[in-house]
């Protein structure tokens, strides 16, 4: 594929992507103020000193917008990762061990599917003390759940082929055979299962600081990298 056969709505997102971040890496050098300083009166309309006003504490928005994409990036990313691999692990442990092992991880992960997502953060959230290790644990075991699923059908297929046969004859250990045979064989589609996750975590992050259950105050943005 060439850069022209590219669609415009993909170099669109491409280029929301980027801007992102940037936004998060040169948060010191391109926000005009830090995300806590008080810099004038409250609600203050925009303007060519505020672009995007104050809020209701006098902070600058602006400032405020692109320390933000450094939390939020930070949380999506190390929960995504954390999901990954949690169900990428618990995936191919049960492709690999036919019986009562695949089961009942199966069934687990069927019984934690069957609740709502969202629900089911809300509830835990709501019992927890709401710091950031509880929000990504909380997110990390909701989308390792999804990468499960699609995990065991992925090792269930290369599970079977010659290759994966031939390393057991020679008596190689089931982690051998996990991370030497079927991980890289299947690597292209967890990749691509990597970005969709780590887009929807993003999208659960926001969900969840729109109800007030996401990164809680007075945790500073810049300070979560």
């Amino acid at each position: 594929m060439t850069f022209r056969n590219i669609p415009f709505t993909a170099w669109l997102g491409m280029a929301g992507i980027s801007i992102t971040v940037i936004a998060a890496v040169f948060a010191p050098l391109i926000a005009p103020y830090s995300d806590a300083a008080v810099i004038g009166d409250v609600w203050a309309t925009p303007n060519q000193t505020y672009l995007l006003g104050l809020d209701n504490l006098g902070r600058d928005l602006l400032s405020r917008l692109i320390w933000g994409a450094q939390a939020t990036l930070f949380v999506a990313l190390v929960a995504t990762l954390l999901s990954m691999a949690i169900g990428v692990f618990f995936s191919f442990i049960a492709a690999t061990s036919p019986g009562i092992v695949d089961h009942t991880l199966s069934r687990i992960n069927d019984i934690l599917m069957s609740i709502p997502t969202l629900i089911f953060a809300l509830v835990i959230l709501a019992m927890l003390p709401q710091d950031m290790f509880v929000l990504v644990s909380v997110m990390a075991a909701l989308g390792a759940t999804r990468v499960y699923r699609l995990g065991r059908a992925l090792a269930m297929d290369v599970a079977v082929m010659e290759y994966v046969e031939a390393a057991r004859l020679r008596g190689e250990g089931k982690l051998w055979i996990i991370f030497r045979e079927i991980l890289p064989n299947t690597l292209s589609p967890l990749l691509a299962e990597f970005g969709l996750r780590f887009s929807f975590s993003i999208l659960f992050l926001s969900t969840l600081s729109f109800l007030g259950l996401g990164i809680q105050p007075p945790t500073r943005t810049g300070a979560a990298w």
